[in-house]
């Protein structure tokens, strides 16, 4: 298992867990991101926020809360 921070551009994972206060658990959820998810990475660059694909919509979030979302390729 593997924080979402740390996959590298072009990969594919599923979202295994989100850690995190109700506020930022139930945040992520409302835009889509759930357990069982399919994300894939379109850019990860140090100091910029990540940006991912999923459900045929693009997502841009920081890296910080990334670290909190736990995904398996």
């Amino acid at each position: 298992m593997k924080m979402l921070v740390e996959l590298e551009k072009g990969k594919t994972a599923v979202i295994v867990s989100i850690k995190g206060d109700t506020r930022f658990v139930s945040r992520i959820t409302s835009i889509g991101l759930t357990p069982g998810c399919e994300v894939k990475v379109i850019k990860n660059e140090k100091k910029r926020p990540l940006l991912v694909f999923s459900r045929d919509t693009m997502i841009a979030l920081n890296r910080k809360e990334c670290e909190n979302i736990f995904v398996e390729a």
